[in-house]
């Protein structure tokens, strides 16, 4: 490794100060990075939980529209599917996860309490599977928020390994050649001075 530094006890005092920064820097990256690690694989398992959970209910949603075709008629379920207004009921708001913006949703449960189609042209089937569609709907929103959180961690984690290993592999070895480098120097010329000092002594 090249060293383009002058041997001066300035620059010895630089770079000593210059790796002991380097260091404490990759420390605190390193346990940064760590502490990242571990918050993801909590939100990826339960991520995989909320799947798990989503294709359950979606299932029985599934189960309880089938019925409701079979007793309403399917062109009635579709005439008031038309019914459902477009999903509107919702604010994305940013909240700071270790320094992380990641979007949450806000939503409105109005529409959970309260169907948009009358009781008259339905029937319980179509009622069980509204609602279960709801919570699909509602388990969607919470796992966009994981899954989402998930990726900026992730970008996070991509972005600290990256200044962890220049830290370790480029700026650490590079102060540390420094240190040793103008170290060398400075004491093989005290002892040149050392030993010609010493000789004019032994001429006077």
């Amino acid at each position: 490794m090249a060293v383009l530094v002058a041997p001066t006890k300035s620059n010895l005092i630089k770079a000593k100060s210059s790796l002991l920064l380097s260091r404490k820097g990759y420390e605190l990256l390193d346990k940064k990075r760590n502490v990242l690690i571990k918050e993801m694989m909590v939100f990826v398992n339960k991520a995989k939980n909320m799947h798990n959970e989503i294709y359950d209910v979606l299932n029985e949603a599934y189960g309880f529209l089938q019925k409701a075709n079979v007793t309403l008629g399917f062109k009635n379920v579709e005439d008031i599917s038309y019914s459902v207004p477009k999903e509107e009921n919702f604010d994305i708001l940013l909240k700071s996860v270790m320094g992380i913006d990641i979007p949450t949703i806000k939503y409105n449960h109005d529409e959970e309490i309260n169907p948009v189609y009358g009781f008259y042209n339905s029937n319980a089937s179509l009622d069980e599977a509204r609602q279960k569609f709801q919570l699909v709907k509602v388990k969607i929103y919470e796992l966009a928020e994981v899954e989402n959180s998930i990726f900026k961690l992730a970008k996070e984690i991509e972005k600290t390994k990256k200044r962890t290993n220049a830290l370790k592999y480029v700026q650490i070895p590079k102060f540390k050649e420094q240190v040793k480098y103008i170290t060398e120097v400075l004491e093989e010329k005290e002892r040149e001075d050392f030993f010609r000092l010493k000789r004019l002594k032994g001429k006077k």
